[in-house]
């Protein structure tokens, strides 16, 4: 038997400015809660496949989507290709309504069934919804808004950048050395202390102390989702104070002892707390830049020492 159910939130932003938000699923991961990672196996106008992993009642889960996009109505269809149980199938829509106000009507519907209709099994499927729609739609809203209060583009708030490095070694020696993160204190100089757990094959959980270039200390906790050899996309569950929201990917390609590794960034400024870290008068500006350098930093520091060590 497929259940429905329906979620919505009045926000003051445009429907336009939320509906890009929800189309980008790269972005996911550092804007929704439950969102982990996300990678993209098509991608078109119209049309698009993707993997998601995501904390679903305390677990992280994944899945295979499509989504027809629909810029010109405001809507994005979804549908599971590939399931995590006690899901058996799950679709839905995102619907932006435009209020006569400016502001957005959002509507989230999601349409399931559970693995042998079982009674146990529709409950604990509705409450994850119930849990984390709400939370999604807050985060679209929030967004969102914040820019239009501080009169800025969402690209002001939440942007990307990636650095690309060629490394002599090949791209699994320079994955190993990224994937075994328990052994960075000893082997990056910004980072004091890692405590690294792998409960789940593929999913870890990482806590770590770290310290930049300016001598802040920050304390960060992570889920990190491995795919051996080729990528591990990280979620920082306690993201810095200068941020909302921090995800990232680092990619593994080359064949032989010409490895290119790629480190991505993807972050939420939170406003509030620009003149808190970076001082009086500084703008959203500053803090791009700030977090530029200091996140592509760590990470061209932790690719140059990977080359380093693997060609000792």
């Amino acid at each position: 038997m497929r259940r429905h159910t329906r979620h919505t939130l009045t926000s003051t932003a445009p429907p336009q400015a939320l509906y890009d938000l929800a189309s980008d699923v790269g972005r996911w991961p550092a804007m929704f809660a439950p969102s982990v990672a996300a990678h993209y196996l098509e991608r078109g106008e119209l049309a698009e496949r993707f993997r998601l992993w995501a904390s679903v009642g305390g677990e992280v889960k994944t899945w295979v989507s499509r989504r027809a996009l629909d810029s010109l109505n405001l809507r994005i269809r979804f549908d599971q290709e590939e399931s995590a149980p006690p899901i058996a199938s799950m679709g839905g829509e995102w619907i932006f309504e435009p209020r006569e106000d400016g502001g957005t009507d959002i509507v989230l519907l999601h349409d399931f069934t559970a693995v042998g209709d079982d009674p146990d099994t529709v409950e604990w499927i509705n409450a994850a919804l119930d849990r984390n729609s709400p939370v999604e739609l807050a985060a679209l809203a929030r967004i969102a808004e914040l820019a239009a209060e501080h009169g800025a583009a969402v690209g002001d708030l939440m942007f990307s950048f990636s650095d690309t490095v060629a490394l002599d070694c090949t791209a699994e020696q320079a994955y190993a050395f990224v994937h075994r993160a328990d052994l960075w204190p000893e082997r990056l100089p910004h980072v004091r202390r890692v405590e690294l757990s792998e409960d789940a094959s593929g999913v870890q959980v990482m806590e770590m102390d770290t310290v930049t270039a300016d001598g802040s200390a920050h304390s960060t906790r992570s889920v990190r989702v491995c795919r051996p050899g080729e990528r591990i996309a990280y979620k920082q569950l306690v993201p810095p104070r200068l941020l909302l929201g921090h995800s990232g990917v680092w990619e593994f390609t080359g064949s032989g002892a010409g490895a290119q590794v790629t480190a991505e960034h993807t972050v939420v400024i939170d406003p509030a707390a620009v003149p808190q870290v970076l001082g009086a008068g500084a703008t959203l500006a500053d803090a791009r830049r700030y977090l530029r350098d200091a996140l592509g930093g760590n990470s061209r520091t932790t690719l140059e020492l990977a080359a380093a060590r693997t060609s000792a």
